[in-house]
């Protein structure tokens, strides 16, 4: 009998401490209210303000529409493949670099380092595949960038 009426004591305790920090929340509040009563002039305020940043908001509709234009001409797909173009040099120096749209249109730049010199060379991609033939390096880095880093939806 004592135990039950410990519990009903700890809830009812419990019960007190929520209301008395509910009512302390509520009297922040209230005291936040002007002492000479102008809520309508700070509603007004408020309602500017909001107006202001509607018109800022609305000021960005065209840059965004632009940038919406320009995404899917954007870089999305990677590959890079590294290799010994001309066998004298260790390490696979040169590198083919395909850099594509989600469309699958970009470029491939190969990087060929050799012994005495570097050389590098772009060929222009449309929908995955080279307009110009590709080396299988180039190939390989355009798999790999078909298939490596899709766009996330």
């Amino acid at each position: 009998m004592i135990e039950v009426a410990l519990i009903v004591a700890i809830v009812a305790l419990l019960i007190a401490l929520v209301l008395a920090i509910q009512l302390y929340s509520l009297r922040r509040r209230l005291n936040s209210v002007p002492a000479d009563e102008n809520v309508f002039n700070i509603l007004r305020g408020v309602d500017n303000e909001l107006g202001r940043l509607d018109a800022v908001a609305n000021a960005f509709e065209p840059r965004l529409a632009a940038v919406e234009h320009l995404i899917p001409h954007a870089i999305v797909h990677t590959g890079v493949v590294n290799y010994d173009a001309f066998g004298d040099i260790a390490g696979n120096m040169s590198r083919s670099i395909a850099l594509l749209s989600s469309e699958g249109d970009g470029i491939v730049i190969s990087i060929l380092v050799g012994r005495l010199d570097v050389r590098v060379f772009t060929k222009e991609v449309r929908d995955f595949i080279g307009v110009e033939e590709l080396s299988p390096e180039e190939k390989a880095a355009v798999t790999r960038a078909s298939s490596g880093n899709l766009p996330r939806s």
